[in-house]
């Protein structure tokens, strides 16, 4: 199932969408008013988020699959977390900013994959919220990526994320990397989230990014997380490795989708990213 957390006056409701109806879970069980909800009462119950579900959607009510146009973020996580250099194209693209190159060749084939905090839940965007650029960057881009979203150190599902980036700032010297990742607006999220049954191999993926301004397709571009040189439970073991990750996160896993090196975001273009099996993340970008 995938599921939406829709607006609801000063609060939220949780939507499960099996792909034929959406069913609305907090009209069964008004605590159930999100994600974290849900998964926090699939821990306790031993069982799955799916199960859990499917037995609410029994009595639950269903809503018009066309008020999901609406979802807000779908989980507000404690944490951002990401992975760099997971795909090939990434490392050569890290290697053409660099005064350094030769440190992205090292990490790409390191045993230990690189692993970065990413944003706060106020830095946090969802579904049709802007996205921001650094007025103080000349060159930035987005980064379609698979979130993992985690409950308790365990995969519950996954997301579509945009990991904003400063290749400029990047570029200039490794040690930036959190000015150049780490701002307002920097990550976006949405528009759902898939349970990890539902997605099933979460390594044969097509993933998909149009960026347009002014109603012209200036990028286009399709690849699949089996490109990915890592495995999802492999960049799950490194974050939680010696780190009290939170007990709601979601860590965002790389890109191969990268445009090309003379392209740079500008205020009110729009970014469109699309993941098999989950659904599609739409921002526009705002200087910050």
């Amino acid at each position: 199932m995938r599921y939406h957390r829709l607006p609801d006056g000063d609060g939220y409701r949780l939507i499960a969408d099996d792909g034929d109806a959406a069913y609305d879970l907090t009209a069964v069980k008004p605590r159930l008013n999100g994600f974290t909800e849900l998964a926090a009462a699939a821990n306790v119950a031993d069982t799955r988020v799916d199960e859990l579900a499917e037995t609410l959607v029994e009595t639950a009510p269903t809503v018009d699959r066309e008020a999901l146009a609406d979802s807000a973020l779908p989980i507000v996580p404690d944490e951002v977390w990401a992975a760099g250099v997971t795909y090939e194209i990434s490392e050569e693209a890290r290697e053409a900013e660099s005064g350094m190159p030769e440190m992205y060749v090292q990490v790409y084939e390191a045993e230990r994959p690189e692993i970065f905090f990413k944003a706060t839940p106020s830095r946090t965007v969802g579904p049709d919220e802007p996205v921001g650029i650094r007025a103080d960057s000349a060159w930035d881009v987005p980064e379609p990526e698979l979130g993992i979203v985690l409950y308790d150190g365990e995969i519950v599902g996954y997301t579509v994320g945009n990991d904003m980036s400063s290749r400029s700032i990047e570029g200039e010297n490794p040690l930036y990397l959190p000015q150049a990742k780490v701002y307002d607006k920097c990550c976006s999220i949405g528009p759902c989230i898939a349970s990890a049954e539902s997605v099933g191999d979460p390594h044969e993926l097509t993933m998909t990014m149009e960026i347009s301004r002014d109603g012209e397709t200036l990028y286009e571009g399709e690849t699949s997380t089996g490109e990915m040189d890592r495995s999802c439970e492999e960049l799950v073991e490194y974050w939680c490795d010696h780190n009290s990750v939170p007990q709601n996160g979601v860590l965002l896993t790389g890109t191969s989708l990268v445009p090309d090196e003379g392209f740079t975001l500008r205020p009110d273009d729009e970014v469109r990213i699309e993941i098999d099996q989950i659904g599609e993340l739409v921002n526009t970008v705002v200087e910050v």
